[in-house]
């Protein structure tokens, strides 16, 4: 009897264990994400979801089947038929534990560790157009918290191995830093890919967007034709203008004299104009 009954205990836990189910999920920035709650029964109306993150506490997102209005996430959730919960437009703060239960089955619950990568370049105002250094930062934001940070590395393009600056864990966070220099005209692409057990679970790619920047020496032939292009126009411009002015007929010559007396009280004026000499009479 004593053998049984350890025997039935031993079983019994087996299939608490068994009713349990977990989900790890790899994600990045400004996807969609449906989470699944795996032991529902016929209806929503008694599941409640819950969220937790790194030394926090812990939110209820969805009670009875319904969103609470007062969850940060509220506006990006929507409760499935199937009771799965999906968060749209997923950013790096949504990375943590999350977990479905019928309410009052606490050997029921459904698990899910939503991780997410995310990729971002230092300085992040860095010109165009201009080359020189870049650091690329490649985070894991996840809810383990005593687990390695396993492997992240960096691969080109080619698929070849970049050597990084090391990966260190900040808690929550797995973080790997590459230094790369940007050259105008190099199609380069940076991935930072997270393994585990040997598998890629999650990679992110960089590719940086350089502007071409024409030949100084160009640009400088170019400005000094168009301000000889424009000395060219304004000469032209004033020989016509003297050379219209020059063509112009000048006005007659008007002499006028003055005829009479001093004395007397008539003064006649005469228009006299530069003649032609007068015909000889025979």
């Amino acid at each position: 009897m004593v053998l049984l009954t350890f025997l039935l205990i031993l079983v019994l836990q087996c299939e608490v264990g068994l009713s349990e189910t977990k989900h790890v999920l790899y994600l990045t920035p400004g996807n969609d994400v449906v989470m699944p709650c795996d032991n529902v029964a016929d209806t929503c109306s008694r599941i409640i979801w819950a969220y937790n993150i790194y030394e926090s506490e812990t939110i209820i997102m969805v009670h009875n089947g319904i969103v609470e209005k007062n969850s940060a996430q509220a506006a990006r959730l929507s409760l499935h038929s199937n009771c799965s919960l999906s968060i749209k437009n997923i950013t790096a703060e949504d990375a943590g534990h999350y977990l479905c239960r019928p309410e009052g089955n606490t050997d029921q619950d459904t698990t899910v560790h939503l991780n997410i990568l995310t990729i971002s370049a230092f300085p992040s105002d860095a010109d165009p157009k201009k080359d020189g250094n870049v650091t690329l930062e490649c985070s894991l934001f996840r809810y383990y918290t005593t687990s390695p940070c396993n492997s992240m590395r960096w691969v080109d393009e080619t698929g070849s191995v970049l050597l990084d600056r090391g990966v260190r864990n900040n808690g929550r966070t797995c973080v790997s830093l590459l230094t790369v220099k940007l050259q105008s005209g190099n199609k380069k692409r940076y991935t930072c890919q997270f393994e585990d057990n040997n598998t890629v679970k999650i990679e992110a790619h960089y590719t940086p967007v350089l502007t071409d920047t024409p030949d100084r020496s160009f640009l400088n032939y170019i400005t000094w034709a168009l301000r000889f292009a424009g000395l060219t126009i304004m000469i032209v411009i004033t020989v016509l203008v003297i050379r219209h002015k020059g063509r112009k007929k000048p006005p007659e010559d008007v002499n006028v004299h003055y005829v009479g007396d001093r004395d007397e009280d008539t003064v006649n004026y005469e228009n006299v104009r530069n003649r032609t000499a007068d015909p000889e009479l025979d």
